[in-house]
């Protein structure tokens, strides 16, 4: 591939991830969608080669540099209120030792996300009638396994918590060990004492800006 092939497909490629995070940010869209999306949209029906498509990381960083440009002045508090509210949700759920996962831990949650937790628990039921005795309406669906497709799916209790969205995703005990394990530089869960600390950064960095404004 000469330089000017690869210097096309990084433009390509880069062209798609800020396309994708839009998608991200203003519909909704899960990564996979805004993907394709963004690949029709900048290169027509036809099937784009594996190569030019951006990998989530891509976009990701993609999503944060539009919610900077475009949602500065709300997506941080957005984003305070989910954490918040998880560590409410954690507290209640602590004897199945939740983790918060998704954009919510990320920091790029904005007004379509959810709050997404993974629990551990001795079953699956277990956590269901904890929520049902305190007259929590859950649905019931499936997620993929963390641990990749190699894994069955596991059971996703859905429900509303001061009218927001959580999902949390059921898993036996003996998948904690493997959960609490970093995989590269990105956390991909944190605890409830990692969510507050997350809380207390972001408060003390408002205050740091407030205070330099001043």
């Amino acid at each position: 591939m000469t330089p000017n092939v690869i210097d096309e497909v990084q433009l390509l490629r880069a062209e798609i991830a800020a396309a994708a995070a839009r998608l991200i940010a203003e519909d909704g869209a899960d990564y996979g969608t805004a993907k394709r999306k963004a690949a029709r949209q900048i290169m027509g029906d036809r099937p784009p080669p594996a190569n030019v498509l951006p990998d989530n990381v891509q976009i990701e960083a993609e999503v944060r540099v539009y919610q900077s440009l475009f949602h500065a002045d709300t997506q941080p508090a957005r984003l305070f209120r989910l954490r918040t509210l998880a560590v409410d949700i954690m507290d209640k759920l602590a004897q199945f030792n939740p983790f918060l996962t998704g954009a919510v831990l990320g920091g790029t949650a904005g007004p379509h996300d959810d709050i997404h937790l993974q629990l551990f628990a001795d079953s699956a039921k277990e956590v269901e009638i904890f929520l049902l005795n305190r007259n929590v309406q859950i649905d019931i669906s499936e997620s993929p396994h963390f641990k990749g497709p190699r894994y069955d799916p596991v059971e996703t209790v859905s429900f509303l918590w001061q009218q927001e969205g959580v999902h949390a995703e059921l898993y036996e005990l003996d998948d904690l060990r493997g959960a609490v394990k970093a995989k590269g530089d990105k956390v991909q869960r944190a605890d409830i004492a990692a969510v507050r600390a997350l809380l207390v950064n972001s408060t003390n960095s408002t205050h740091s800006s407030e205070s330099n404004h001043e």
